[in-house]
């Protein structure tokens, strides 16, 4: 069964401090978050110079939930309000500052979200295989509208046990949760398999506004996860984690 990390490593709800602006200045532009590519970064002054540790997380769903529409949202993009399949590996960059409550230490995380369409990964042989290579963490969506969805995770989760592919994060991520008039998943069933798996289940709908609100809870639960998993690791090997961090000048 999977372990839930307790949660407390990061300061909470730090994007509200005054003290973040200047790392949160570096993700944004005209109170819109950048659009980072593959070789860019947020560029920090000498004396502000943080590290920035690396992930790739792979977003599993079925065809419909929103995985398209969520990696727009952690990223601050604007998405399409017409439904179409993603018909390949779309891959997108965001950066998240956090702070250790622990010893105050500021950490930038580059989060490289993988999104694969549920068609092309049946057609493709290849395409699972590359996005689960060094994968670090699993986002698993259902919607509130689609009690399948939330039905299918019984199916999804087992396939990514620790036992095939090492630790990895698992964060679960229940879309379109303001559509209320049409939901398909009551609360009760959500407590019951929270229980049941021990993960973390996360809301996700509503328009997207300029701020950070809307998207802090899943990014900071996702980093912490991903952070607890890193000192699990590097305790196990008698390391510090994340040794092979980068730091922004």
């Amino acid at each position: 069964m999977a372990r839930v990390p307790p949660p407390g490593s990061f300061i909470p709800d730090w994007h509200r401090c005054k003290e973040s602006k200047e790392y949160f200045n570096k993700i944004m532009h005209k109170k819109k978050r950048k659009n980072f590519g593959l070789l860019e970064s947020p560029v920090m002054p000498p004396h502000a110079a943080v590290d920035t540790v690396h992930y790739k997380i792979f977003i599993s769903g079925k065809s419909g939930v929103g995985k398209t529409a969520l990696t727009a949202r952690l990223a601050g993009l604007n998405f399409p309000n017409v439904h179409h399949e993603t018909t390949g590996i779309q891959t997108t960059v965001v950066y998240w500052p956090a702070k250790l409550i622990e010893n105050g230490r500021v950490l930038f995380f580059r989060l490289q979200l993988w999104d694969c369409g549920e068609s092309a990964l049946r057609r493709f042989d290849h395409l699972l295989p590359s996005c689960k290579e060094q994968v670090d963490a699993v986002l698993f969506l259902f919607s509130f509208t689609d009690r399948t969805s939330f039905e299918d995770l019984l199916n999804q989760i087992p396939k990514w046990t620790e036992s095939s592919h090492g630790c990895l994060a698992k964060v679960v991520v229940g879309t379109k949760f303001d559509l209320f008039m049409h939901c398909d998943v009551a609360e009760k069933d959500v407590r019951k398999f929270q229980e049941t798996w021990r993960l973390p289940v996360l809301r996700s709908g509503g328009e997207v506004s300029d701020g950070l609100g809307d998207v802090a809870p899943i990014l900071n639960c996702l980093a912490e996860n991903l952070w607890h998993q890193d000192c699990v690791r590097a305790g196990a090997a008698g390391q510090h984690p994340q040794q092979e961090s980068v730091t922004l000048l």
